[in-house]
């Protein structure tokens, strides 16, 4: 998290910037809750599945260039085949797949349930990273455990969400249910809940193989909002390729209503715009692990807006879900904050050691210079072991 004595100096009308990071990570779940909702009713209103993430990304990619161009200047290095090439697949899949599934997911669930899996993106990324060999997994500390443990308890929950709807445990109330409570039902016509789960894990796992894969090319290409303006790109360019075989209805493009309209704009200004803004702000001043453990935050604010606005119902087997798979994101996180105090320790044990080997070396110097009767002071051997 940000430094306090940082925080405390850097104030913004008299806030603390601790205190603006709060504020900042609930109005981002408030954000990306409400774009979960308005998905929904965008899908309610007959939008296109193609449709929608087009024109969406059309926005996200008009507002990210300009900041992109400007602010990267002297950091984006010289484009190439190899670049264009990773670009594409990072398109392919945290654009494309990631926000395909997603949609065909929400189109047979449900927002809530949509938003409790994705807490599961943490752990599945820590499991892709570990089958890679990019992070190590370390069975014999506690910091190991939790993450295997959180992992476990992420993908029983998934799978409870998947295979187990139960009784529903709270509705709208009233017999007459509204069109939105009808369509999320799975024994609905053109509807199946197993499906749309299956559909939602396919998007998480696209969206921790995104996370993944943008490590090494960041490493590369050392600019994030250009790395992500050219994602960007290359999704439109994908969904538009696959819109041409499969959308060919001429008026699916057009807008038939104010409220269509306004659902294409709350995702492309608020949920790829401003909430990526704030976002990487806050990521930057209270680091990734603050930022993730707000996640569960957003499955309740969707939880209250679509029982609210959609009459929404909620099922045992999704609750149950819900609760294991947040469970398990706190254990990962908790991991990964345990590993990074540690490695922190290390580093600073580490430096203190060189610098005591340091000064060993100096005095041995100076005392071999000052008497040759005097015994040379034996070389520091903790050197070897850093």
């Amino acid at each position: 998290m940000a430094d306090g004595g940082g925080a405390e100096g850097r104030r913004v009308c008299g806030m603390p910037e601790k205190a603006q990071l709060h504020v900042a990570m609930l109005a981002l779940q408030f954000g990306y809750a409400g774009f979960h909702v308005v998905s929904r009713l965008a899908l309610n209103m007959g939008i296109s599945k193609l449709v929608f993430p087009v024109y969406r990304n059309i926005i996200a990619l008009c507002l990210l260039v300009p900041f992109a161009y400007f602010l990267e200047k002297k950091d984006r290095p010289q484009l190439t085949l190899s670049f264009v090439v990773q670009f594409f697949l990072l398109a392919l899949c945290g654009i494309t797949a990631n926000q395909g599934f997603y949609l065909l997911g929400l189109d047979n669930t449900s927002p809530t349930f949509a938003s409790a899996i994705q807490n599961s993106v943490p752990a599945i990324t820590f499991a892709m990273a570990a089958a890679l060999r990019i992070e190590k997994v370390r069975l014999d500390r506690r910091d190991g455990v939790a993450k295997v443990v959180g992992t476990l308890a992420c993908v029983a929950g998934a799978s409870v969400i998947t295979l187990y709807k139960g009784p529903t445990i709270f509705g709208p109330s009233g017999g007459k249910a509204v069109a939105a409570g009808e369509v999320v039902v799975a024994g609905g016509e053109m509807k199946n809940w197993t499906l749309g789960c299956l559909y939602l894990i396919g998007h998480c796992l696209s969206w921790s193989g995104w996370l993944v894969l943008q490590a090494p090319v960041l490493k590369k290409y050392p600019a994030r909002l250009s790395v992500t303006s050219y994602t960007c790109f290359f999704g439109v360019i994908q969904f538009l390729i696959i819109a041409a075989f499969m959308e060919r209805d001429a008026d699916a493009w057009r807008f038939h209503s104010g409220s269509e309209l306004f659902t294409i704009l709350y995702a492309g200004f608020i949920a790829s715009g401003v909430a990526f803004a704030v976002q990487i702000w806050c990521i930057d001043r209270g680091g990734p692990v603050f930022v993730a453990v707000y996640q569960p935050v957003q499955t309740l604010v969707v939880a209250i807006m679509a029982s609210l606005t959609l009459g929404e119902k909620f099922y045992l087997g999704g609750v149950i879900g819900a609760v294991l798979i947040i469970a398990g994101l706190y254990l990962v996180l908790w991991g990964k904050s345990e590993e990074r105090a540690r490695l922190v320790r290390d580093a600073a044990m580490a430096s203190g050691e060189r610098d005591a080997a340091g000064a060993a070396g100096g005095i041995a110097r100076s005392a071999k210079a000052s008497s040759v009767t005097q015994p040379l002071l034996l070389p520091s051997s903790t050197t070897d072991n850093v």
